[in-house]
């Protein structure tokens, strides 16, 4: 499958080699201690989702323009300073096998580093002749901070419902992947109900993808996902397994996981993986990850085909792909 989809976005690499070039130009500064950092950051850019999102989808409603290599930038940006702040919030030493920011040089570092990066993409936004871009990444950061704050507001809820959960990572994760493409559909010239559906397609994403992430980080294995995991445990997070697990198991089951989940033991987190893993409580979250993931094929279902469509729908079907 990673073939196939990195033979199919080659439609966009050229716009993509470009994003590199601009992401590396306007974070570039006259201290070297900024530049060792942002060298280092860039690192944890993996697969480059965001920016693929806005420029495969501006490729499937149109053409696309300079515009598009910019707001891919700025989504890449922001997207990086989100993951510099949470492995503060979350005392992370490991993202994408190596160490983290705050591991490296502490928590003021880290937390200056995402500013910085958050800074330099409204900076970035701001070039732009229209301001719609502008307005809508900041409205959408000020959602991922209200995910994030909704979130710590609920740390060791045990009692979190499903409606709750998933507004939080609708907020924190999905709303900027859909903010991708909406962007992307935009600059391209599609009118709203194109727009509309790319949004949906976006944020129905964005939410498999977060699901499919709590799971990894429930019994994936660090190997294969390449970043500390047990991290939600650890931090009081009740992601949709533990909330399915505490809604069906058996009552001597569910008293047993809310036991370990306020407990201090240091091994809880495989106490607990050990107790959810012969439920069908991994199988329920897979299974809406993926309802999830046909709600996003559907919104896209009638644009006429191309690389740029078939690319969509093959990392719509890669986000409950992940290896565990």
């Amino acid at each position: 499958m990673t073939a196939s989809l990195a033979q199919l976005t080659d439609c966009v690499r050229t716009e993509l080699a470009a994003v590199d070039q601009l992401f590396a130009e306007e974070l570039k500064s006259a201290l070297p201690c900024v530049n060792t950092l942002v060298k280092h950051v860039s690192r944890f850019r993996g697969k480059m989702l965001r920016p693929y999102l806005v420029l495969l989808t501006g490729k499937a409603c149109g053409s696309l323009a300079r515009a598009h290599e910019v707001i891919a930038t700025v989504v890449e940006m922001v997207h990086m300073a989100t993951l510099v702040h949470d492995d503060v919030l979350d005392d992370a030493e490991l993202r994408r096998k190596g160490a983290t920011i705050n591991h490296l040089r502490g928590n003021e570092a880290a937390v200056l580093l995402g500013d910085y990066l958050i800074s330099h993409s409204y900076h970035l936004c701001s070039s732009l002749d229209s301001q719609y871009g502008s307005r809508l990444i900041g409205r959408t950061t000020n959602e991922v901070c209200e995910g994030e704050l909704l979130q710590i507001a609920n740390r060791n809820n045990f009692d979190l419902d499903e409606e709750t959960y998933l507004e939080i990572i609708k907020r924190k994760t999905a709303v900027l992947c859909a903010a991708c493409c909406v962007l992307g559909a935009h600059y391209a010239g599609a009118d709203e109900i194109r727009t509309k559906r790319m949004e949906t397609f976006g944020l129905s994403l964005g939410i498999a993808f977060q699901i499919q992430d709590d799971i990894l980080d429930l019994v994936g294995d660090v190997d294969t996902v390449g970043k500390s995991l047990g991290s939600d445990i650890e931090k009081g997070k009740m992601t949709l397994p533990m909330i399915h697990f505490l809604r069906t198991a058996p009552a001597e089951h569910q008293a047993l996981l809310r036991s370990l989940l306020a407990s201090k033991e240091p091994d809880k987190v495989e106490q607990i993986r050990n107790l959810i893993l012969p439920s069908n409580s991994i199988a329920y979250a897979k299974s809406r990850a993926a309802q999830l993931v046909d709600r996003a094929l559907s919104s896209i279902a009638d644009l006429p085909e191309n690389d740029a469509v078939r690319a969509l729908s093959l990392m719509a079907r890669y986000v409950i792909a992940r290896p565990m």
